[in-house]
């Protein structure tokens, strides 16, 4: 199966020691985050994980670290966006950092291996329409020799959201201001050779030369992995997204990046509560299983279907 880490918190970043000792003892306890009394047991074996997709705004953690990972297939989902610390209070220097990171990251698993993200998409009188297309530029030249797609996505907005946010003063964005905007974007993005998709939206903008991402991307693992995958679309997200099925082994309420605009964490003090009770070595990403909890093992199994032939990849 495809393993996610992490829509719900930034492992790389955040919780890569953990990480690797997950891989080393080869399972990790996941709380369901609905039912969080029912705790699963996901196989982490090589033999039966078909991909890893990572989720970051800063992978410089794991850069030493690449080498760890040599039985498993993996890309990257890299978020880098133009926000300044008071929408992104928790993130490091993009000049001095994360930019370096992500070049770092592509020289070393290749361009094709690391997406990058500028999203979520929001107005505000301080980031307003011409500010992402200035900066968007800006970003896009720095990046264009470290990757080939660039995936956005509108501010959506939850519950967590809406009263992290109400600092940022965010205005309402149209269809017909987004359709512009991811015009805009595209066309710089063909101006470096990045192709820009959207993530989770349900409006058409295929007018402004932009299709559906998938962000879990079957076609993109069979590349790397040299296989054909027999799996489906991920029913348990939104009927927009076009991500294949996936086992996420993070956690809400865990991130210490801050982003305001997050739909992942609570409030600062759930995260810090939380951090305090992370162990590197522990099973879990935060917590111990306790009286009362129910472990179940998910089943696992490789859906990997033997090696891609020539006639698979003229298709492609």
């Amino acid at each position: 199966m495809i393993i996610s880490a992490s829509r719900r918190t930034d492992l790389p970043s955040c919780y890569f020691e953990w990480f690797l000792h997950r891989l080393k003892e080869e399972y990790v306890l996941v709380r369901n985050p609905r039912n969080p009394r029912q705790i699963s047991r996901v196989s982490l074996s090589p033999e039966v994980v078909d991909g890893i997709v990572f989720w970051t705004k800063n992978p410089a953690p794991m850069l030493g670290y690449l080498g760890e990972l040599e039985k498993y297939r993996y890309y990257f989902q890299f978020t880098l966006t133009a926000y300044g610390p008071e929408a992104e209070p928790g993130l490091p220097s993009k000049n001095n950092t994360i930019i370096p990171a992500f070049r770092q990251l592509s020289r070393e698993i290749g361009r094709e291996r690391v997406i990058w993200r500028y999203d979520p998409i929001f107005l505000s009188p301080r980031y307003t329409w011409e500010y992402h297309c200035r900066y968007f530029e800006v970003l896009a030249s720095r990046l264009a020799s470290y990757t080939g797609r660039c995936t956005v996505s509108f501010l959506d907005w939850y519950q967590k959201t809406r009263k992290n946010a109400r600092g940022l003063s965010i205005v309402h964005m149209d269809v017909n201001q987004q359709t512009e905007l991811l015009g805009c974007l595209a066309s710089i993005g063909e101006k470096y050779g990045i192709i820009l998709d959207v993530c989770g939206e349900d409006q058409d903008y295929s007018s402004a030369g932009v299709l559906q991402a998938h962000c879990i991307d079957k076609g993109l693992l069979e590349q790397i992995g040299n296989y054909k995958l027999k799996v489906s679309r991920d029913k348990n997200q939104r009927s927009a997204c076009g991500c294949i099925s996936s086992i996420d082994i993070g956690a809400y309420d865990t991130c210490q990046n801050g982003c305001l605009y997050c739909y992942a964490n609570e409030s600062p003090a759930a995260v810090q509560g939380n951090c305090a009770k992370h162990d590197p070595r522990a099973p879990l990403l935060f917590g111990d299983v306790e009286p009362g909890d129910m472990i179940h093992e998910r089943t696992m199994k490789s859906q990997a279907d033997g090696q891609l032939s020539l006639f698979d990849d003229v298709e492609r």
